[in-house]
């Protein structure tokens, strides 16, 4: 009966190992795998770390974007606005291109006789510190092309003297102005530059091509002019043939 026992037992356990080990065998097969899985895991964290900083660095705004400026109104009118021109300088605060020094500076009048070229007539001008270009009165004007550039083809004249002699002068086109003149809308002026005598100083200035004809001087001298002259004495005229120096 001991006999008996002793087998069937010894019969159990070999049943016990039997069932037990392939469940070892799993179990250990199944450790490598979580560990690779665990593993993988990071990888897999470290790629898509990448890709959502890029879309991050896309949806942020560039450099280019955070300082870019937003265009000025003052920009829609053009670099040859006369009065946008007026404003920049102002804002600026661009100094006198002649420095103070104690060196004698021939002084003129409000008014003086200037001489457009060669051959054109003496004709007043008024020397207008408040005016930025300078401005000159001409007839018949016309636009023409020359070796690929564009010139302008005018007639100078005094508008108040019935007699006065007609000067053909042709220059070419620097720029076109925009020009508002006291309760009117811009106007576009050609822009030539011309030589021209003031008393014994000859020099060379911008002009705009204008019909003065209603003003009282066919010539008017900016200050960008005047700035290069000397100084103006706004009580008195016709002082550059009297060579007052101060």
């Amino acid at each position: 009966m001991t006999c008996k026992r002793t087998a069937l037992t010894s019969i159990l356990w070999s049943l016990c190992l039997l069932v037990a080990a392939p469940w070892a065998l799993a179990q250990q097969d199944a450790k490598p795998q979580t560990t690779n899985r665990a593993a993988e895991t990071p990888a897999k964290s470290k790629e898509e770390a990448p890709a959502k900083a890029e879309e991050e660095k896309k949806a942020a705004p560039t450099p280019a974007e955070k300082s870019e400026p937003m265009p000025e109104k003052e920009a829609a009118a053009g670099d040859d606005d006369e009065a946008v021109a007026e404003q920049r300088e102002a804002d600026a605060g661009i100094p006198s291109a002649r420095p103070i020094t104690s060196d004698p500076v021939q002084v003129y009048g409000w008014r003086e006789w200037v001489q457009i070229g060669d051959t054109a007539p003496k004709m007043p001008a008024k020397l207008d510190s408040g005016a930025r270009t300078s401005s000159l009165h001409v007839e018949e004007k016309e636009l023409f092309e020359r070796d690929g550039r564009k010139w302008v083809r005018f007639i100078v004249t005094d508008p108040r003297e019935d007699k006065s002699p007609r000067t053909r002068i042709e220059a070419p086109l620097v720029r076109i102005a925009h020009v508002k003149e006291p309760g009117g809308e811009p106007q576009a002026r050609e822009v030539v530059r011309l030589n021209f005598t003031i008393g014994d100083r000859r020099m060379r200035a911008e002009f705009t091509l204008n019909d003065r004809s209603n003003m009282l001087n066919p010539v008017l001298i900016g200050r960008s002019t005047i700035a290069e002259l000397g100084w103006i004495d706004p009580s008195r005229a016709y002082l550059a043939d009297q060579k007052i120096m101060r």
